[in-house]
C-alpha cells in the first residue's frame, strides 16, 4: 500500500445516537452523531413511533389541512353558483 493514501483508522470510534445509545466500531472518524439507531428504530424495537426529522410530519399535516380547506371552499362556491342559477 502507498503511504499517506489512506485515512487514519480509529478502531474504537464511537457512534452516539440521539437516544443516548453509544456503539463502538471501527471507522475513519473518531466520533459520529446519529439521530436513530438499532436501539430506538421502530423496525428493531417493535414500537411504532413517528420519527420527525426537521418537522417533516408537521409540514405534511399542514399541507393536508390546507388542501382540505381549499376543497371545502371550492365545494361551497359550487353550491352558491347552483343556488344563483335557480
Amino acid at each position: 500500500m502507498k503511504k499517506k493514501t489512506h485515512p487514519k483508522w480509529y478502531p474504537k470510534a464511537k457512534i452516539i445516537c440521539a437516544c443516548g445509545n453509544v456503539i463502538e466500531t471501527g471507522s475513519t472518524v473518531p466520533e459520529m452523531h446519529v439521530e436513530i439507531c438499532s436501539a430506538c428504530h421502530p423496525l428493531y424495537t417493535g414500537k411504532h413511533k413517528l420519527v420527525d426529522v426537521a418537522g417533516r410530519v408537521d409540514k405534511f399535516k399542514a399541507k393536508l389541512e390546507a388542501a382540505k380547506k381549499i376543497k371545502a371552499e371550492k365545494k361551497a362556491k359550487k353550491k352558491e353558483k347552483k343556488k344563483a342559477k335557480k
